[in-house]
């Protein structure tokens, strides 16, 4: 039967299709409801789409998202099913604006799937960021750390068999499962909120795992609704907001007018100016990451790695406790 929902060709390519995250992780685009056209519908309360051009439905769209008009956003909603380590999902689900469903240790059998960072990404302590990493930690602490961890596991995912053999209750069963431990879950949420998730988990202050994960969904966002992405990278993603002393600084520095933006003659902004202008020397460092070129990232997909829903279930199913196969 033929469908009279709206569907997207680039959309419907991917639906289904499960794309690896991490070593053992994924995300699936399981359904959409909605295009850059119904964001369009609802910003104008019409139902005549078919008699509009695809510039005037981009220009509409990119007006909404520059001047904050967000709510038409919430008429598209997309729904996914992921799997990730368990302290990326407790990252992931402090943005609260979805529905989500996880999977359950208490009523399911755990995968015993772990998560292992590789040499490039097991990192030392930031000195300057209390939540981030930096530099490249020695190699033979990095094979130390992997067999601690591979110790940790083993143990702890032979306890988890055992108590399942007893027959003790799977809610306490899992009680001892690490952290590196993938879980699972079906994530539900409207094209505005996620597009405000998406600008946090991609910025590059973020996690690098978390990062992984916001990726694989950008590029699953710029196929349901192309001219929305756009305007989010436009104005969101790589756009930056002045503060009212940054405008002070610029209004030192430059001139606009009706024939074009100029430079001031002789103008400059020196740090005894700027700590004048009530600017902290944090603020300068972020006015000087403001100033610099916007890049333009890219979050198309690999269809070449998209793995099917059977693959995907029979690596999970293998990885259940032997005797409960």
């Amino acid at each position: 039967m033929e469908t009279r929902r709206p569907t997207i060709p680039a959309a419907e390519e991917i639906l289904g299709g499960y794309f690896p995250v991490l070593d053992h992780g994924f995300v699936s685009l399981v359904d959409y409801m909605g295009s850059d056209e119904d964001v369009e519908r609802a910003a104008r309360v019409s139902y005549g789409a078919g008699t509009r051009k695809v510039s005037q439905t981009r220009g509409l769209i990119r007006y909404l998202r520059r001047h904050r008009h967000t709510t038409p956003s919430e008429m598209v909603e997309l729904k996914f099913h992921c799997a990730m380590p368990m302290f990326v999902a407790r990252q992931w689900i402090r943005h609260r604006t979805a529905s989500v469903n996880e999977l359950s240790a208490r009523y399911s059998l755990m995968p015993l799937l772990f998560y292992t960072p590789d040499l490039e990404h097991f990192q030392l302590q930031s000195r300057s960021n209390n939540q981030g990493r930096e530099g490249g930690a020695p190699p033979e602490v990095y094979r130390a750390a992997v067999e601690r961890w591979e110790a940790i596991r083993r143990q702890a995912g032979e306890s988890y068999g055992w108590m399942l053999e007893e027959d003790i209750a799977r809610e306490i069963a899992r009680i001892d499962l690490p952290l590196s431990t993938y879980t699972q879950w079906y994530w539900k949420i409207d094209l505005h909120n996620l597009l405000h998730f998406l600008s946090l988990r991609v910025d590059e202050r973020a996690q690098w795992e978390i990062r992984q994960f916001a990726g694989v969904i950008a590029g699953m966002v710029k196929r349901v609704a192309p001219l929305s992405y756009e305007a989010w990278v436009d104005y969101d993603l790589e756009g930056r907001p002045l503060t009212r002393g940054e405008r002070a600084v610029l209004s030192r520095l430059l001139v606009a007018d009706d024939t074009g933006v100029h430079a001031r003659d002789g103008a400059s902004a020196t740090a005894d100016e700027l700590k004048a202008l009530g600017l902290s020397p944090r603020e300068v460092r972020e006015l000087r990451e403001k100033l610099q070129g916007p890049g333009y990232p890219d979050f198309e997909l690999d269809l070449s790695a998209m793995r099917t829903a059977e693959d995907v279930a029979k690596e999970m199913y293998e990885a259940v406790p032997e005797s409960f196969e």
